[in-house]
C-alpha cells in the first residue's frame, strides 16, 4: 500500500470533498461551460470552493480538472492549453485548502469512445499522462481516476497516473442495467474492482451514478471483491434546478445516514459527487469526529 494512502487510514474513515461543477455554477459559471478553464479564467472562485470544503472537514480536496485531458479540452478550445489548466488546477486547490487538507487531482474520461475507434489507446493514455503529470508538477498528493464507464479506458488512466508515482484511486460511475449496478458499458462492480487493481490502483471505488441505496450495495460487493481500500462518493440525490441553482433533493439527514451505511459496508474514503456542499461534508466530518 502506498505509505500516503495509509498514513491517511490510520483515521479512517476519510472524509473527502464535495461536487464541484454544482459549486462553480453557484459562483456564475454557465451551465454547459467547461468548468476547467476556470483555472486560468476565473481562479479565485475556484480557489474559493476549494477553501470551502477544507474548511468544512474535508481531509482530501479534489481539482477542479474533471475534464481537463487534452482530448476533452478540445471542445473548449483549450487543448493546447491542458499542461497549464492542470498545473493551476492543483495549484489553486493547494491554495484553497492550505495545511487543512491535502489535494488530489481529478481525472475524469476523455469524451473519446474508444470501443467506437474514435481514437486509438496510445493516444488516450498519452493525454491521461500528460494530464497527470501535469497534476503532480502543480503539486497534486494524489490521482482520482473518476466517473469511469469503460474499463479499457479507466486502466489506461490507471497506468498513466501511477507513472507519477503518487497514490492513485479509480472509481467507476454506475446506474446502468436493471440493477443499477452496471456502468454505462455494463462493466460490473467486480470487473471494474479485479481490473483496476491489477491495472495497479491503490484504491477503487464508484462516484456519482445511482440512489445512495444501489451505492452502499455496489461499496460491498467491492469490498468484498479486492483487498484494497474503498472510496466512495455518492450523489445527494439527482440534482433539480430551481430559480437557476442546482439544488439536491437528499437532505444533509439523509446524506450522512447512507454514508454512515457506506462505512459499514467497507468504506475507507467518503465524500458527494453532484448535488453535495460544504454544508454536507460539514454534517458528514463532525458526524465522523
Amino acid at each position: 500500500m502506498h505509505t500516503l494512502i495509509e498514513n491517511l487510514l490510520a483515521e479512517a474513515p476519510v472524509v473527502l470533498d464535495g461536487a464541484m461543477g454544482t459549486q462553480l455554477q453557484a459562483r456564475g459559471l454557465p451551465i454547459g461551460a467547461c468548468p476547467d478553464v476556470w483555472n486560468v479564467e476565473e481562479p479565485d472562485k475556484v480557489r474559493e470552493v476549494a477553501r470551502a470544503y477544507a474548511e468544512a472537514g474535508s481531509r482530501i480536496v479534489l481539482t477542479n480538472t474533471f475534464g481537463a485531458t487534452r482530448i476533452a479540452l478540445e471542445r473548449c478550445g483549450y487543448g493546447d492549453r491542458a499542461a497549464e489548466v492542470n498545473r493551476a488546477g492543483a495549484r489553486l486547490a493547494r491554495e484553497g485548502a492550505g495545511a487543512a487538507a491535502l489535494v488530489f487531482g481529478s481525472i475524469g474520461p476523455s469524451g473519446a469512445m474508444l470501443a467506437m475507434g474514435e481514437v486509438e489507446p496510445e493516444a488516450v493514455e498519452a493525454a491521461f499522462r500528460e494530464q497527470a503529470e501535469a497534476l503532480a508538477e502543480g503539486g497534486a498528493a494524489g490521482l482520482v481516476i473518476e466517473t469511469m464507464s469503460d474499463l479499457e479506458e479507466a486502466v489506461l488512466a490507471v497506468k498513466a497516473a501511477k507513472s507519477t508515482g503518487l497514490p492513485v484511486a479509480a472509481c467507476m460511475a454506475y446506474g446502468s442495467g436493471k440493477a443499477g449496478d452496471r456502468t454505462m458499458m455494463g462493466v460490473t462492480p467486480e470487473q471494474a474492482a479485479e481490473g483496476l487493481a491489477a491495472a495497479g490502483a491503490d484504491v477503487v471505488g464508484a462516484n456519482c451514478g445511482p440512489e445512495m441505496e444501489t451505492m452502499i450495495a455496489i461499496c460491498a460487493r467491492l469490498k468484498a471483491a479486492v483487498d484494497l481500500p474503498i472510496w466512495m462518493k455518492p450523489n445527494a440525490g439527482a440534482p433539480k434546478l430551481v430559480d437557476g441553482q442546482a439544488v439536491s433533493p437528499m437532505t444533509v439527514e439523509e446524506f450522512v445516514q447512507g454514508s454512515r451505511e457506506l462505512v459499514v459496508q467497507g468504506a475507507d474514503f467518503v465524500g458527494g459527487c453532484c448535488g453535495s456542499t460544504p454544508d454536507f461534508i460539514r454534517a458528514l466530518a463532525e458526524d465522523f469526529a
